[in-house]
């Protein structure tokens, strides 16, 4: 299927909904889906932003400025996952606890304003990678446009580029609680060690960032095309230091790079 044909059913699919709310994160995805849907849908459309420990300050303040600027009715609500029972322990499924509370907080803001459906920002590419929150989705009937219209990421981000969205190029974004190994828990405290950390990387020019957190150890990702900009002495030295003095004892970099899902690489081996 050609690109303007999934674009057309995109269409159709949002037309014959009526009326979503957007589960809306501010980035690539969410941004574009909000973006076609209020098109679309006019008024119709509501944005729904939930805030938590898991979520940078950076983040939520970009998806506000967005949904001002797409004229789209945009609600903030808080889902602390923390509280959620086991949530903290970390479990492999713990996306589904956080998505399932997430959804259900959003439907009721739906009801609230007269909205038929809620809406994600999945994509077709998120088939293929452990999800367990697209369980949560498909059993609250939450539905997910930009996957059945068989749009993959890099159709989004062409797409996006056409509509001069400002995400069109942002980096790839999961909360903060994918940080961390299965089973070590999650606590506010290192949430803010490793929000720390990445705005540091960020400030100095990196673009796709992830910090995870293996207890004492920090383990540094950066897009495959940055690695090169670790090899100076003044930078090795900069981030060694500040991320001691956040709270690490030792500061690595994985040698391989950024990669989508790597926490899940130890799921496969089991």
């Amino acid at each position: 299927m050609i690109l303007d044909q999934k674009l057309e059913k995109l269409h159709n699919i949002l037309k014959n909904l009526r009326s979503v709310a957007v589960a809306y994160s501010g980035g690539v995805d969410s941004t574009f889906l909000l973006k076609v849907a209020s098109d679309v849908l006019k008024d119709k459309v509501i944005a729904v932003t939930a805030t938590s420990s898991t979520y940078p300050e950076r983040e939520l303040n970009e998806a506000k400025k967005y949904a001002n600027e797409f004229g789209v009715k945009h609600i903030i609500i808080v889902s602390e996952e923390l509280e959620i029972e086991g949530f903290s322990k970390n479990p492999i499924d713990r996306c589904y606890y956080c998505k399932k509370e997430l959804f259900t907080k959003i439907y009721k803001v739906a009801n609230e304003n007269g909205i038929e459906y809620v809406v994600d920002g999945s994509n077709y590419d998120d088939l293929g990678d452990y999800r367990p929150g697209m369980i949560a989705a498909k059993e609250l009937k939450v539905i997910s446009p930009l996957k059945e219209a068989q749009l993959t990421k890099q159709d989004i981000r062409e797409l996006s580029k056409k509509y001069d969205l400002p995400t069109w190029n942002k980096p790839a974004f999961a909360c903060l609680s994918s940080r961390f190994p299965y089973g070590h828990e999650i606590t506010e405290g290192k949430l803010k060690m490793v929000e720390r950390a990445e705005e540091l990387l960020l400030s100095l020019g990196f673009r796709q960032v992830r910090v995870r957190h293996h207890g004492d150890i920090a383990r540094i990702e950066v897009a495959k095309e940055e690695r090169e900009k670790f090899f100076n002495l003044k930078t090795l030295d900069l981030i060694g230091e500040k991320l001691k003095e956040i709270g690490f004892t030792y500061v690595t970099m994985d040698l391989l790079g950024y990669r989508t899902g790597s926490m899940n690489e130890t799921i496969k081996k089991v």
